[in-house]
């Protein structure tokens, strides 16, 4: 079976962010800095490539960032598309962003991304 990585722009994308921003803070928070920024799991050829299954692990490094703060900061690709799924069912932001931090209340053990792609198929059937 074949392992697929995500390089510093399918890492950006699947963060929705800027491959800038990846460049960004692989130098601002190098390995043995206070907050480091999660090592990749490959390199080829000088390219860095972590498992696409890590893309929550570096969601949540980034959530960590100093002044991001709960909810703060640009929302991810994933994010913006739970909301605009919301807003056809009805919920404005606010309403939305209530409704995941209730199912986060009641599902410990599935991360925000996990929840929010499951409320977006269950949404959509």
């Amino acid at each position: 079976m074949t392992r697929r990585y995500l390089g510093v722009i399918g890492l950006a994308e699947a963060l929705g962010v800027s491959r800038h921003a990846v460049h960004k803070w692989r130098g601002r928070h190098p390995t043995g800095s206070a907050h480091p920024f999660p090592a990749p799991d490959v390199e080829i050829d000088g390219a860095p490539g972590w498992a696409e299954d890590r893309v929550d692990e570096i969601e949540r490094w980034r959530d960590g960032l100093p002044g991001r703060g709960a909810g703060g900061g640009r929302p991810t690709a994933l994010q913006r598309e739970y909301y605009a799924t919301a807003a056809t069912r009805g919920l404005d932001r606010e309403d939305a962003a209530h409704t995941l931090a209730a199912f986060q209340n009641s599902f410990p053990d599935m991360s925000a991304a996990e929840i929010c792609t499951w409320l977006i198929r269950e949404w959509n059937t």
